[in-house]
């Protein structure tokens, strides 16, 4: 009997196995594929018009791991239909990089059945009444946004979902944008539920890896904390998915298989038939669309726990107050957080730039110290003393030599996280400080550091945009935004969304635990409309402005664009084969094609990169005859294209 078997490799088609073994739809199992074994699933139809004569190789034999459901299959075939994707891309997504998936033990998962003590959370009022909205239709495919004020206590709103969810032995996943904020998160869950959670991000090791694909396999495991990739993990009965922080731009996948975790949550969802909670403080201005069009239901709440007050803010003019010479904080501000701290509050200096400082130059030579694989500048790293690339990696030692074989004599210029964290060790000498980044936090000892700040054994943070994403500081009542002016450069499309949302969640991170909190912003800049904008209470004046503005422009979520990267070694080449592919495409699609263009990062690991953009109508299957006319072009060796879906960034 022959048998369609989908292998995790860049096909787009099933290869065609012979077996005696009684296979049914979903089955996983083993078959040679040139001179090794791999692990691949029955699948839904044969490769299609295949003209070549093959000899049809034997499955080896069948897994003993329960089937992928139907459902599962149709998702994984939609997904890689929806982003342009081989299918054996999506499915690698769901299977481990070994063939031994049917070798465990139960005893493995005892952790995830310990017992422990429980903690009693009540709810206010307002958290009751959302509550009650969630669960109007909560036994099949519905999206709805819980959207409260940040501290209002949206986590243990959920957790009464989940509970119920649990009640009926059903399966749960609950969506984190990043690695960092897996830890507390896992705290409060075990104070709330008693069991810990399964945890899975791209940083646990194999063998963990193993025992949670079986758990979640053969219906053992019922709650998974995860990162993006957690989503494809093959659930035996997943009955309710959690987003929370929907609207961060983390969940977007912008490298190998490119996707939108969010996007694709929800249609997961829909596949599965199963509901579906988007949790925001200020929704995505997709998100925000849909609830205006009825597509989403949502649930509000206005006031923060226990009744805390939001922060106030006070813009500090930089055009009134002279830095001085190598200086980022202006005395206003340092007095100011002087009456902080002396009060016992926690202080965050935020400046949304890692290392010391984004530019290098040579005063001698005027050289400015640029990656020689990318078209950026290096950043210096004071603590490791290198100059870093962010995008490829390279790294080169500070002691260079000048033209005439002498050292640099080298200027930084710009602030990062580590030059602000010098200059607040030589004001506030006494006090303890933490540089708070993906630098720092994403390490093992990251709980403990968490815990320190927490028991406010660190009085000043110096952080990125990492600690505005769903940390809980009880102590962090003073927030000073070192340069406004800094993150509303550039010209990129959502950039006046993401700035309201990092501001928010920034914002949102102070007077948690009741006391009063403010929020400085040093500037510049006179034209105070973005920074009330920001910092309005009511922000669906921002969106519905902004919302405006994309549908008179015809631009997403009112458009479909869809970005291509043509990159190659060669300059020329690569800008040519761009043109030729235009061409090639803009007779058939039915969508305008615009570029070819150089990225604004041209370069990035010695490959120069040119870009396309597809808008077309969202209610055309555009990606359909993309992906034909993809497999039907043939680029020249050394060019290699990259379709991004719904793009976030245009780098």
């Amino acid at each position: 009997m022959k048998v369609p078997i989908l292998l995790p490799k860049i096909f787009n088609h099933p290869f065609t196995y012979e077996t005696n073994l009684k296979l049914r739809l979903g089955d996983y199992v083993e078959v040679p594929f040139g001179k090794t074994k791999t692990v691949g699933v029955v699948w839904d139809e044969f490769e299609k018009n295949t003209e070549k004569k093959f000899q049809t190789k034997k499955i080896i034999k069948k897994l003993k791991i329960p089937n992928l459901n139907k459902k599962m299959v149709n998702f994984i075939n939609w997904f890689a239909e929806y982003n342009v994707i081989p299918k054996g891309m999506a499915l690698k997504l769901s299977l481990l990089n070994n063939s031994n998936l049917d070798e465990f033990q139960k005893n493995e998962l005892q952790n995830y059945s310990i017992n422990l003590k429980k903690k009693i959370f009540n709810l206010t009022k307002t958290q009751k009444d959302s509550l009650k909205k969630i669960e109007k239709k909560n036994n099949e495919f519905r999206v709805h946004v819980v959207q409260g004020v940040t501290g209002s206590g949206k986590t243990i709103v959920y957790f009464h979902t989940i509970k119920k969810i649990l009640d009926k032995s059903r399966q749960c996943l609950i969506l984190l944008p990043e690695i960092g904020l897996i830890s507390q998160f896992e705290k409060k869950f075990t104070e709330f539920f008693g069991f810990y959670p399964a945890i899975w991000h791209s940083g646990i090791s194999q063998k963990n890896r193993k025992i949670i694909w079986n758990g979640v396999v053969n219906n053992k495991i019922k709650i998974v904390i995860g990162a993006r990739s957690s989503l494809f993990l093959p659930f035996s009965d997943l009955g309710l998915i959690i987003v929370d922080e929907e609207h961060d731009q983390s969940f977007k996948q912008d490298e190998g298989v490119i996707y939108n975790a969010r996007d694709m949550a929800i249609s997961r969802a829909f596949f599965e038939n199963f509901p579906i909670n988007l949790v925001t403080s200020i929704p995505s201005l997709e998100t925000f669309n849909n609830i205006k069009k009825g597509k989403f239901s949502v649930s509000k709440i206005s006031e923060r726990f226990e009744k805390a007050s939001l922060p106030n803010y006070e813009i500090i003019n930089l055009n009134k107050t002279k830095l001085e010479p190598n200086s980022w904080l202006s005395k206003e501000i340092i007095e100011k957080v002087k009456y902080h701290l002396s009060i016992n509050d926690q202080v965050l200096f935020f400046v949304n730039r890692r290392g010391f400082a984004p530019n290098v130059f040579c005063k001698k030579c005027l050289k400015i110290f640029a990656c020689p694989n990318c078209s950026i500048n290096l950043v210096y790293h004071k603590t490791k003393e290198i100059l870093l690339c962010h995008y490829c990696g390279y790294k080169s030692q500070i002691n260079l030599e000048c033209k005439d074989n002498k050292k640099c004599d080298l200027v930084f210029y710009g602030p990062g996280v580590e030059r602000i964290a010098e200059e607040v060790k030589k004001k506030f000498p006494s006090q303890n400080h933490l540089i708070f980044s993906s630098d720092t936090m994403n390490k093992k000892n990251s709980k403990d550091i968490l815990k320190k700040i927490v028991d406010n054994k660190i009085q000043i943070l110096i952080g990125t945009q990492l600690i505005s994403k769903g940390f809980h500081f009880p102590h962090l009542n003073c927030i000073v935004v070192v340069d406004i002016d800094l993150s509303s450069q550039g010209h990129d499309l959502r950039g006046t969304e993401k700035n309201l949302q990092l501001y928010h969640q920034l914002s949102g991170r102070a007077g948690r635990a009741g006391k009063p909190a403010m929020v400085y912003f040093q500037t510049y800049n006179l034209n105070k409309n973005m920074i009330s904008d920001i910092t309005n209470e009511n922000p669906e004046i921002f969106l519905e402005k902004e919302l405006e503005l994309r549908k008179i422009n015809g631009l997403p979520p009112f458009q479909r664009f869809i970005s291509l990267i043509v990159t190659g070694s060669n300059e020329k080449k690569t800008e040519q084969e761009a043109k030729r592919f235009k061409i090639y495409i803009e007779k058939i699609l039915d969508g305008k094609v615009l570029g070819p263009v150089n990225s604004p990062i041209f370069r990035i690991r010695k490959k120069f990169r040119v870009r396309l953009l597809i808008r077309s109508k969202k209610s055309l299957n555009i990606q359909k005859k993309l992906a034909t006319l993809i497999s039907n072009f043939k680029f020249l060796n050394g060019i290699k294209l990259t379709v991004d879906v719904d793009p976030i960034n245009f780098n």
